[in-house]
């Protein structure tokens, strides 16, 4: 009996050691194999008791068996002992019902769960409850998505997927950049075709300057032109001048590339009218004009008035950039727009800007006008999450894009030595301004250039 007992805690030992192992030297199998059934099994037997505690189960009329107590006649009544017996009975009666659930499939990461909703149930029902079932999972944070009419997808993160972020494989694709990853695991994805106008914001230290640093290097390797904006005297972007087409430093020289921009759009406009073109996209690839990446650095500066002599000239600065925003994307002209402190107290200007910028990304900022100038119009859940981002996690963003929802998300560390070896290695892919913007007519379409790339066609 003794050795028998030895067995068996060798045996349970030895298992526990070989599952100790498992899971530290091999994380992503031991959680296919064995934590995610484990947690499957765990999520199906308590959902009836979590959806209850979260108020989202419903009443409903259903059969069951039940007792009925019924007093007993003769003489035994008389006794205390024997008042009542106990029958039971089939009859319908409320209960409370959880939603259904689908069937659970695994992430790297956690888990997707589908569910479907109960009548009168919409899926803001479920983002309100989200915290609680991130705790009564015990997992870092759970989000809804939704995919369809009566139905959502409950999205389980086991751990902050943000805590360390990796570089990620650059995309072959024409004005698509993957600065780091989304809090699902996902390569967080700026294409700038589906969301052709961006803005940044985030404070000192927050991860905005990394994340320039990033879309310049992504776009160096891309037949594009980059043309930056640097108000801070062109200490931000100087090093990466190789692959500038063109850089403005003070708000007269902006001016004046602007003033190009918007001729060139012209330019572009009757090259497609020319064509029976909607776009620039559609035109024949040896007339399709190079596209423009413009980014602003401290946009704020752009429409910052000392006194009453620099209006006329924030005036035509503001028009201008509303005016290459409103037309650049259908003549593949964008705008990235980077700023510690974006308000409506820097004019009208700046907000009609704002409303041109479909995609936006909040880092952590020093005062709440400009988390809710970026993210305030789309998602209160969204500016939420921004108003949290802790000091300590810089690169961590909330992230407003091309799928029509908002995400957490973080960009990978890129130091500047590396965005500017990129802007040096592809500086033969500069093309000159004079270039870009040379007043084309319909009669001289031929001698155009073609800039071709992997989504041109």
């Amino acid at each position: 009996m003794s050795d028998t007992l030895v067995y068996v805690l060798g045996a349970l030992v030895a298992a526990a050691a070989g599952l100790w192992a498992w899971r530290r030297h091999h994380p992503a199998s031991f959680w296919y194999g064995v934590g995610f059934p484990a947690r499957a099994v765990w999520v199906y037997l308590t959902w009836s008791h979590v959806a209850g505690g979260c108020k989202l189960t419903r009443r409903r009329r259903a059969w069951r068996l039940t007792l009925d107590a019924l007093p007993v006649v003769g003489p035994a009544a008389r006794s205390a002992a024997s008042v009542v017996e106990y029958k039971r009975r089939m009859r319908r009666v409320d209960i409370d019902r959880a939603p259904r659930l689908g069937l659970i499939r695994p992430t790297p990461i956690g888990w997707r769960l589908p569910v479907r909703l109960h009548d009168g149930q919409i899926p803001a029902d479920y983002a309100a409850v989200a915290e609680r079932l991130a705790h009564a999972w015990r997992v870092h944070a759970v989000r809804v998505l939704e995919t369809r009419p009566g139905r959502l997808v409950l999205v389980a993160t086991r751990t902050d997927p943000l805590a360390e972020v990796a570089a990620v494989a650059e995309s072959a694709d024409l004005l698509t950049v993957r600065p780091g990853r989304l809090e699902d695991g996902r390569a967080w994805v700026m294409d700038l075709r589906t969301v052709p106008h961006w803005m940044i914001v985030g404070a000192t230290q927050s991860g905005k300057s990394n994340l320039a640093n990033a879309i310049i290097a992504g776009l160096s390797p891309q037949p594009v032109a980059l043309v930056g904006f640097d108000l801070k005297g062109g200490v931000e972007f100087t090093p990466y001048a190789p692959r500038l087409s063109a850089l403005g430093t003070t708000r007269t020289e902006c001016v004046a590339l602007l003033s190009d921009l918007v001729a060139e759009l012209e330019n572009r406009m009757a090259l497609c009218r020319a064509h029976g073109a909607r776009n620039v996209w559609t035109l024949p690839e040896s007339v399709r004009p190079v596209p423009v990446v413009l980014l602003v650095d401290e946009v704020a500066e752009l429409f910052l008035m000392a006194d009453r002599t620099e209006k006329d000239e924030v005036t035509r600065t503001g028009v201008a950039l509303l005016r290459v925003a409103q037309l650049g994307r259908a003549f593949a002209v964008h705008l990235i727009v980077c700023g510690q402190r974006i308000g409506s107290d820097l004019g009208p200007g700046v907000t009609a800007l704002r409303s041109q910028l479909s995609g936006r990304v909040c880092h952590r900022v020093n005062d709440p006008e400009t988390a809710t100038m970026a993210l305030g119009d789309l998602d209160p859940d969204a500016l939420d999450a921004a108003r949290v981002i802790a000091a300590e996690t810089p690169g961590v963003c909330v992230v407003a894009g091309q799928d029509g929802s908002w995400h957490r998300a973080r960009s990978a560390y890129l130091p500047e030595q590396a965005a500017e070896h990129a802007a040096t290695t592809y500086a033969h892919l500069t093309p000159p301004w004079e270039q870009v913007t040379s007043t084309t007519t319909p009669a001289a379409l031929p001698d155009r250039p073609s800039w071709t790339g992997e989504q041109a066609a």
